[in-house]
């Protein structure tokens, strides 16, 4: 087979909305295959399952894509992976083929499948694994909540720009022992509290969705799922800020870190222009999971562009007559 010529591009100006869609095709085939295992209580086969779709969807992309926040200590979608077909424009991936493995295990919500696709040199590779992150939705005045402020002095800004009351507000946070002062400050100063088991991308996600109703986002969670969050949000709207911790566990309640430690605003964890699509694994605020139907599934997938700002909601019928079934056949 003769070799395909190069394709000369400058960044993303070859792009289009087809590499768009083309990259929700992959959160899709990363979905469909975890979703074979909801509630199978194998949190490794579904993560297995999703990084092999997802890879081998990327594969196929009319691109020259390297991995930049992908699958550590895995043989597919490693940092440093090169994937695509060679031809088509040079660009950095962020992938998380399955945000929430253990909750896909339990059966439990917000599991997502998550790529973002911008050109070389847009997204932070963080030097940490966990990040301090504050989350809220579009429209409200800038810096309107900060790390280095009190959680109380957050939730009344927040309160006052939203005209609301501070007992009105609801705060998504992870359910981990490590935010149990950072709840219990929450709750004092009024504001009710949401937890969640895991899927932290998809709850900074649903701060921008009105109907979702969450007013904010706090809490420490992976650095890689704030550096994808922010990718999200370079598309859809939304204000966060993020600070890189070595550790989990905050040592005295909410340390958010030392005063002076940088702060990473969207802008700088997410630049350029940003493609994001996200599939549903399991239901959250703003994606139902994976249904399965006679002879195949239906997936909800959210396909973004930060250059345009346009939002695409999609609702896909699969007929596994025609295509792999990822283990769903005879549902």
């Amino acid at each position: 087979m003769p070799e395909q010529p190069e394709v000369p591009v400058a960044g993303l100006a070859y792009m289009d909305r087809n590499l768009a869609l083309e990259a929700m095709r992959v959160t899709e085939a990363a979905a469909l295959a975890a979703a074979a295992f909801v509630g199978k209580g194998d949190d490794r086969a579904a993560d297995l399952a999703a990084v092999q779709a997802a890879h081998g969807a990327l594969n196929g992309l009319a691109i020259n894509g390297i991995i930049v926040l992908g699958e550590r200590d895995s043989p597919l979608l490693f940092p440093g992976e090169r994937l695509g077909i060679g031809v088509g424009p040079q660009v950095d991936i962020a992938i998380d083929p399955l945000e929430g493995n253990t909750i896909t295990a339990k059966g439990g919500a917000n599991a997502l499948s998550i790529v973002a696709i911008a050109e070389a040199g847009s997204f932070l590779v963080p030097h940490t694994a966990y990040m301090d992150k504050l989350i809220v939705g579009p429209g409200l005045p800038a810096d309107v909540v900060d790390l280095d402020r009190p959680v109380a002095d957050n939730l009344h800004h927040l309160a006052q720009a939203k005209g609301v009351k501070v007992s009105d507000l609801l705060v998504y946070m992870l359910d981990r022992p490590r935010h149990q002062a950072l709840m219990a400050e929450v709750r004092k100063a009024g504001a009710r509290v949401m937890l969640i088991l895991d899927g932290d991308v998809a709850a900074g996600i649903a701060t921008c969705d009105t109907e979702a109703g969450i007013d904010l986002f706090i809490g420490r969670g992976g650095a890689a799922e704030g550096v994808l969050t922010a990718a999200a949000l370079r598309c859809i709207g939304g204000q966060m800020q993020g600070r890189l911790v070595q550790s989990a566990e905050a040592p005295r309640g909410w340390a958010m870190g030392a005063a002076g430690d940088r702060i990473y605003t969207v802008a700088e964890l997410a630049r350029g222009d940003v493609m994001f699509a996200a599939t549903g694994v399991t239901d959250s605020a703003m994606l139902k999971g994976v249904r399965r139907c006679m002879g195949g599934a239906i997936t909800n997938s959210l396909v973004m562009r930060s250059k345009s700002g346009t939002v695409r909601r999609v609702q896909a019928h699969h007929d596994f007559t025609h295509k792999a079934d990822y283990g769903l056949r005879g549902c």
